[in-house]
């Protein structure tokens, strides 16, 4: 699990620029681990890109991504430092998309969307990385945001039954995780997001896609930019959001 593919092109010069900066002078796995997880998780901001499927290089030149296009980038950086590393896909459930896009363009989203998470082999155990989606700029405002200070929470990119302490900082012995209680299907392990989307195609498929690229996305973009900027005055009422209980979750033993 350490060959390059067309979304994980770690050999592109912007990829190894970026790996050589956030590795230098890091001579132990988890630092080189964590280094490239922070990248992705504050660096690359939480933003919606025209397509899963762009290549780690691409991810870069944009500046930001989700939990599909941040999975790239990870995967890549993480192969590209010689470190073992997967690609796990999923379903999701829409909701936690909501208050990022609202009305009839929410309604034009299908039920469940794709998702993926990394899992990084250290010291024999594998652990699941998916903490790296919301940037702490983004996730400190959006705690802001909610003056009711929820416990759990679906919406805004979020999926969490610890919204106030997500655990989003791996230490070498833990899960990440930010939206896994939105999960609904296991769709499996890959070695490559290049066979998982050769096997699934991507969110959305036709002219919603279009539409996506061309219009929804940059909508979404400039609701997170502004609630990122705290732009956005909050009632603290989350009728309008969906509860975690609502969600059929697929269960993990976590390690």
């Amino acid at each position: 699990m350490t060959n390059e593919t067309k979304i994980l092109d770690f050999k592109n010069s912007e990829v190894e620029k970026i790996l050589r900066r956030i590795t230098r002078g890091l001579t132990e796995q988890k630092d080189i681990i964590n280094a490239c997880y922070l990248f992705v998780r504050d660096e690359i901001k939480f933003g919606y890109n025209e397509s899963d499927d762009i290549s780690a290089s691409k991810v870069i030149k944009d500046g930001y991504g989700q939990c599909n296009t941040k999975s790239n980038l990870l995967l890549a950086l993480l192969r590209g430092a010689g470190i073992e590393a997967r690609f796990h896909g999923f379903t999701i459930d829409k909701r936690l998309q909501y208050g990022a896009v609202t009305g009839i363009f929410y309604w034009l989203t299908p039920r469940d969307i794709f998702h993926s998470w990394i899992e990084v082999n250290y010291n024999g155990n594998w652990f699941n990385l998916e903490g790296f989606i919301l940037d702490k700029e983004y996730l400190g405002s959006l705690k802001s945001y909610f003056t009711s200070n929820p416990k759990t929470l679906c919406g805004y990119g979020v999926a969490s039954n610890d919204f106030q302490s997500p655990q989003v900082d791996w230490s070498g012995n833990n899960n990440t995780y930010i939206q896994k209680e939105g999960i609904v299907r296991d769709l499996g392990v890959f070695d490559s997001p290049d066979e998982f989307y050769e096997k699934y195609g991507t969110n959305p498929k036709g002219i919603k896609k279009v539409l996506f690229k061309l219009l929804v996305r940059h909508i979404m973009n400039n609701t997170i930019s502004k609630l990122r900027k705290k732009k956005t005055q909050s009632s603290g009422d989350l009728k309008t959001l969906c509860s975690i209980e609502d969600i059929n979750s697929i269960s993990f033993n976590d390690k």
